[in-house]
């Protein structure tokens, strides 16, 4: 088989650059080693910034986001017992639209579908090749039977535990990470929300979020230890520790339900420098990963993919090989502040074990400047909202 681009990975990442390329006339083939079921079933982010709409939009996937999805003008921040609102469209002409990361996928696979593109499912032992030289490939094992894709360039859209970083040389790469010392909890429920925005909590007993995917579906998170399990939270005691963590309002506006879905996610901020190696582009977790409190992930992903798609198209139609030369540090410059931003909700929000009282009083003084700060409270938007690209 041959190609232009060989993408690995069908996940939103893959997805929407197959979708992106198809659009400027470029030749792409997707391999995935899992089923379309099992990568439906991520259960995953749920904020969508203004530009990653514009680029489903672009990709012919953006019309039920665009119907469905639930655009919101500001967040909530609960500290003190009391809540304060963020009017982030205020601050920045912006807004951010709540819908769901499976959603985005079942969209972007249809769009595919409907295009007649090409999708390996199930592809075992997925693997890139000589992406240092001139003629890289893809090899793959599927119903028993080794392909091989070859193309002109390889993305690396397969997520943390993918293949293609792990196929980079040890002295090509450089990673930075920070592991934290707790995880969310977080349970789906077929329940209306607490509130029409996010409510994001500081609390002593740790962090607490309430959000959404729909106006009859919730979405809430609490800061638990790392060693937990689930089995240790059935659905009372989840809903119990949640009112403890609420403020009075929320608590009375609070509808419990049965989970239909509860996990352990840990949290931590990784970046893996340079994105290029050769003729192998790394795109969206495969790259970088961010703690889910700045819900800048799947965002991040798009960011990189925009980049990505432009500088391909650039190659392909004015044979100049700029944009390529130019991703990485393109892509990375925005990792690093949405990293930062990411870090810094974090940092400001959740319960560490090691900081004593002095962390948290000092995490109050810096809700309290933010709420009570025009310049303050622009920045968290600017950021939140999402920067440019």
């Amino acid at each position: 088989m041959r190609t232009k681009v060989a993408i690995i990975g069908a996940g939103p990442a893959g997805l929407l650059l197959g979708q992106l390329l198809h659009a400027y006339g470029i030749d792409n083939v997707i391999v995935e080693r899992q089923t379309p079921d099992y990568v439906l079933g991520r259960i995953r982010a749920g904020l969508l910034e203004e530009g990653t709409v514009a680029l489903l939009d672009a990709a012919g996937a953006g019309a039920r986001a665009r119907h469905e999805g639930l655009v919101h003008h500001g967040v909530e921040l609960a500290f003190g017992g009391a809540r304060h609102r963020i009017d982030m469209h205020a601050a920045t002409g912006k807004t951010v639209m709540i819908y769901g990361q499976t959603e985005v996928t079942r969209d972007l696979m249809k769009a595919r579908a409907d295009a007649g593109l090409a999708t390996v499912y199930q592809a075992a032992d997925v693997t890139p090749h000589d992406f240092g030289s001139v003629a890289p490939r893809v090899s793959y094992v599927k119903d028993d039977i080794t392909h091989e894709i070859a193309c002109d360039f390889i993305a690396g859209c397969d997520g943390f535990h993918g293949v293609s970083r792990s196929r980079v040389p040890a002295s090509a790469i450089q990673t930075f990470e920070r592991v934290y010392p707790f995880g969310w909890l977080g349970i789906l429920s077929e329940t209306p929300p607490v509130s029409h925005e996010l409510i994001y909590t500081n609390h002593e007993r740790g962090f607490a979020l309430c959000t959404m995917r729909s106006m009859h579906r919730s979405r809430h998170y609490l800061q638990c230890p790392l060693d937990d399990h689930v089995d240790q939270w059935p659905d009372d005691k989840f809903w119990d520790e949640l009112k403890r963590r609420l403020d009075r309002k929320a608590v009375d506006h609070l509808v419990t339900g049965p989970s239909i879905e509860k996990s352990i996610a840990p949290l931590r901020s990784f970046v893996a420098e340079p994105m290029r190696f050769g003729r192998m582009f790394l795109a969206g977790d495969a790259a970088h990963i961010v703690p889910p409190t700045g819900a800048k992930g799947l965002n991040l992903a798009a960011s990189d993919v925009h980049y990505l798609s432009q500088a391909l198209r650039e190659f392909y139609t004015e044979k100049s090989a700029a944009g390529i030369d130019a991703y990485s540090a393109m892509a990375l410059a925005r990792v690093w502040k949405a990293v930062r931003f990411s870090w810094w909700m974090t940092s400001m929000l959740h319960k560490f074990p090691d900081t004593g009282e002095f962390g948290a009083r000092i995490q109050l003084a810096e809700l309290d400047y933010l709420v009570s700060s025009k310049a303050a409270a622009t920045s968290l938007s600017e950021n939140y909202v999402g920067l440019p690209f």
